[in-house]
């Protein structure tokens, strides 16, 4: 027993003060990229066959990435003229909406903040149901250690539950594999009503690296509705924490 109390005293405090305290992320994290249409010049073509899933896009003569489907592999940083995209070190990739997931280098406006209502239903208490509907185990591990002593994720009111029965909504993971589409479906109905779906990760969000294939449904808003979305391939616990605290309106407080 002494030597368990020496043990835990030596480690000190071990949870991250997020979102009091600004995250301290790894030295290879990639956040929002920030696209500078003026340096592409006449070389866009060279750059869109780039993406592994077709992220990139030409939308009205501006090149644009889909953040749903960014794996956030940096080849289009590497491959397109010096500086015209760039990931930064910005955590905040939820969003509400999916089609504000697709940036063109204007501001984004990716905003997960859930309507009053819900903010103040599920403000203090959120229960949540995850599904991994055909995961490679990435996203279900970055959304498992949330629940260790470094995130602390019940400190917030948010706690995954056994049953569908016990939850006020979903957190999918995967692409939503043609096998899993029923059983998301059952799931789904399961949970009592109000309730929200989040999908985590670009699979769940549009079908990742799985896309179009004949096996998978291309996401989980092709099955069920959506309320908030969190990109990455998978996406760090810092954003898949700072999506669920915007949602819920306890977003990280702002520092000088």
């Amino acid at each position: 027993m002494f030597s368990i109390i020496l043990a835990r005293l030596k480690q000190r405090h071990r949870t991250i003060q997020y979102p009091r305290r600004p995250p301290v992320l790894p030295d290879r994290f990639q956040g929002v990229p920030v696209i500078d249409q003026s340096r592409f010049g006449g070389s866009m073509g060279s750059c869109l066959g780039i993406c592994p899933v077709g992220a990139l896009a030409l939308r009205g003569g501006k090149v644009t990435i889909d953040l749903g489907r960014c794996l956030f592999c940096g080849a289009c940083e590497k491959a397109c003229p010096e500086g015209a995209i760039r990931f930064s070190r910005d955590h905040q990739l939820a969003s509400r909406e999916r089609e504000s997931l697709i940036l063109d280098g204007r501001a984004p406006a990716l905003k997960a903040e859930l309507d009053k209502a819900s903010r103040k239903l599920f403000g203090r208490s959120l229960k949540l149901r995850q599904v991994s509907a055909g995961g490679c185990n990435a996203c279900e591990a970055d959304c498992n250690v949330l629940n260790t002593v470094v995130f602390d994720l019940g400190r917030f009111g948010i706690q995954f539950v056994a049953s569908p029965r016990h939850a006020d909504g979903l957190l999918i993971t995967g692409p939503v594999t043609k096998n899993m589409e029923l059983a998301l479906r059952k799931t789904y109905d399961a949970v009592p009503e109000p309730k929200l779906v989040i999908a985590v990760g670009a699979c769940a969000i549009s079908g990742g690296v799985y896309v179009d294939h004949p096996e998978t449904c291309n996401g989980a808003d092709q099955v069920v509705p959506v309320d908030v979305f969190i990109p990455g391939c998978p996406p760090h616990p810092i954003t898949i924490l700072d999506g669920l605290l915007r949602a819920l309106g306890k977003g990280e407080v702002k520092h000088d």
